[in-house]
């Protein structure tokens, strides 16, 4: 039995990781204007960041439809795998999972079980990591749909926006919230858990990434620790530099900057930490 792995480019794994287990990356589309890109494969990220505050049309997203599935589907089906897992962004935040879902009736090839990670970013890829990795070494497509769900329930996602400005312009945030957060110097803070977003509003960029401190310490022990940022390595940086004492001690932690389907939506400078607890003993 070969279990093959699906996943969209919202999953941000570093490409190493995606090569080294034949995992297949569907990407989503980024829009600016009239012009559609494939992301991670028409426009790179330094140039969608760079490019933000000034395209003359703010970015939208869109889903892939489920024909790019079915492709992936079927290559990894012609390369030996017996089942597939295919593992997409919380539902809660984008229609992914059910384009994947309309893809897997459509494909008679090989079983494909569609899997909600309930988060973003690398909350999503860590979990699509996990699965890639029990599925080289040989458990059952049950085996590592319960892995998955029980590390679903162990993640969180927290990131400090550097403007309320990017919500607003995504339509994420009414013009009128985002006006009296700029009067009043408002920091973003986004919590994304188990399908699950809620947002705090602190007044300085120092105080929110003592918050992101806060949460993730309060979440006792880790399994695992991974920074994030938007198009912002430095800030990674220093935080890094401030929160060391939470990083699991032997564990290389991974620092990813986030893919512009994100970005579109929180903008330029954001940074926090992709957390996943200790299994209770």
């Amino acid at each position: 039995m070969s279990i093959g792995i699906v996943t969209d480019s919202n999953c941000d794994l570093p490409e190493q990781l995606v090569q080294e287990f034949g995992i297949i990356v569907v990407p989503l589309y980024i829009n600016i204007g009239t012009d559609s890109y494939l992301d991670g494969v028409d426009m790179s990220r330094q140039e969608f960041y760079e490019g933000l505050p000034g395209f003359a049309s703010h970015p939208t997203t869109s889903v892939p439809g489920p024909g790019m599935f079915v492709e992936a589907y079927e290559r990894l089906a012609a390369e030996g795998a017996t089942e597939i897992l295919s593992i997409h962004i919380s539902t809660t935040l984008s229609a992914v999972a059910n384009s994947a879902r309309l893809a897997a009736e459509q494909t008679g090839a090989v079983r494909v079980t569609v899997f909600d990670s309930g988060n973003l970013t690398l909350g999503t890829g860590l979990l699509v990591l996990a699965a890639a990795q029990a599925a080289q070494a040989g458990q059952s497509l049950d085996e590592i749909v319960a892995l998955m769900e029980d590390q679903v329930s162990r993640t969180y996602c927290f990131a400090a926006l550097d403007t309320l400005e990017f919500l607003r312009r995504s339509g994420r945030l009414s013009r009128f919230q985002s006006r009296l957060g700029s009067m009043l110097q408002v920091k973003p803070l986004l919590t994304m858990h188990d399908g699950e977003m809620d947002m705090e509003r602190v007044r300085t960029r120092k105080r929110a990434i003592a918050r992101v401190i806060e949460l993730v310490n309060d979440l006792g022990p880790l399994q695992e620790l991974a920074l994030v940022h938007t198009h912002a390595p430095e800030r990674a940086e220093e935080l890094h530099q401030q929160a060391q004492h939470l990083f699991p001690a032997g564990k290389a932690s991974l620092s990813e900057e986030v893919t512009p389907v994100i970005g579109a939506h929180i903008g330029p400078g954001a940074v926090g930490f992709v957390a996943i607890k200790k299994r209770d003993e």
